[in-house]
Order: structure tokens, then C-alpha cells, then sequence
């Protein structure tokens, strides 16, 4: 297990480099591919801890809510069912495009993206957190933010080979639950 865990991350760090041979270190060619889709949810768990620093740098730049607890229980339920819920919907997603049979690929791949995707929003909170300027602090955040995107896309096309405008697509979807989520968690809490 932890020999694949370290391949699968080792191909989402190739594919952020734009290499796509990274696919290949995710789901190896001859692999039966929905049980690595069902592996892949692992990095869900190797994420949390990003989460809850990116929470708690939020609480140290904003606040911290009244009550706390519920606060972040809120957070973690949103974290779960934004990780699940863009799973589910991307699955009925790709059916309807006709690319139902490579969706535990693109699961698989964008699972351990996501891993990637939640350093490079760390590094970019650490910039703010250690104090640099806004405009450095700022930049950093944006680089971050743009570079995520761009893996996600990249990926998502890659994996269910499908063009850049549908891969920009599912992109949307997967940010528009992020911002719902976001807008009822932080509404409730």
C-alpha cells in the first residue's frame, strides 16, 4: 500500500510539471482500475491535515468563530461532502459525455492531484502566515491558486481525454461546490 501511495503521489508531482507520463504512475496500464479508484480516496485523509492548517491560518487571519467546535465540525462535513459530492457528479458527468469508462481513472488521478493542489495552497498560506509583504504574499497566493487550477484542468483532460473546454468545464463544477459549500459553511458557522 504505501509503495502505491508514494507512486500515485509521485505521478500527481510529475503531472503538475505537465509531464503526462505521471498518468501511468497513478493507474499502471494493466491494473484494474476501479479499485485504484477506490484506493485513491485515501488522499482525502492525506489532505485533512492541509485542510485544517488552511482553516486555522483562516481563523488566525479572520477570527476565530464564536464556537469553535461546531465551527470546524461544520467545515469538515462540508470538506467530506465537497470531496464526495463532486465525485458522485463527476461520475454522472463523464457518463453523459460518453466517457463513463475512464471515469475511475480520472477519479483516481484527481484524487491525488487534489494532494498536490492542497501543498501548493500551503506554501502559498505560509507566505502570508510568515509575514512577507501583501504584494509578495498576494502574488505567491495567485501563482498558487492559477497553478491548481491548471493541474486540475490539465489532469481532468489528460485522464478522460477529452478537449480543454469540457476539461475547463468539470473544473467550474468542481470550484462551484467549493464556493456553495464555503458560502453555507461559513453562513452557518
Amino acid at each position: 500500500m504505501t509503495a502505491r501511495l508514494g507512486a500515485s503521489l509521485h505521478g500527481a508531482f510529475l503531472l503538475a510539471r505537465g509531464r503526462r507520463d505521471g498518468l501511468l504512475l497513478i493507474v499502471a496500464p494493466r491494473e484494474a482500475e476501479m479499485p485504484v479508484a477506490a484506493r485513491s480516496f485515501w488522499a482525502m485523509a492525506v489532505c485533512l491535515p492541509a485542510f485544517l492548517f488552511l482553516h486555522l491560518l483562516d481563523w488566525a487571519e479572520g477570527g476565530v468563530p464564536p464556537e469553535p467546535a461546531p465551527a470546524l465540525m461544520l467545515d469538515l462535513l462540508g470538506y467530506v461532502i465537497g470531496w464526495v459530492g463532486f465525485a458522485l457528479l463527476s461520475h454522472r458527468w463523464a457518463g453523459a459525455i460518453g466517457r463513463g469508462m475512464l471515469w475511475p481513472r480520472f477519479i483516481a488521478v484527481w484524487n491525488w492531484c487534489n494532494v498536490v493542489q492542497y501543498l501548493m495552497l500551503v506554501v502559498a498560506g505560509l507566505a502570508s502566515l510568515l509575514g512577507l509583504p501583501d504584494l509578495l504574499s498576494q502574488t505567491v497566493s495567485l501563482v498558487a491558486m492559477g497553478w491548481a487550477l491548471w493541474l486540475e484542468w490539465y489532469a481532468t483532460r489528460l485522464a478522460l481525454a477529452i478537449p480543454g473546454g469540457q476539461a475547463a468545464a468539470l473544473v467550474v463544477l468542481d470550484f462551484a461546490i467549493g464556493v456553495f459549500l464555503l458560502g453555507i459553511t461559513g453562513t452557518a458557522g
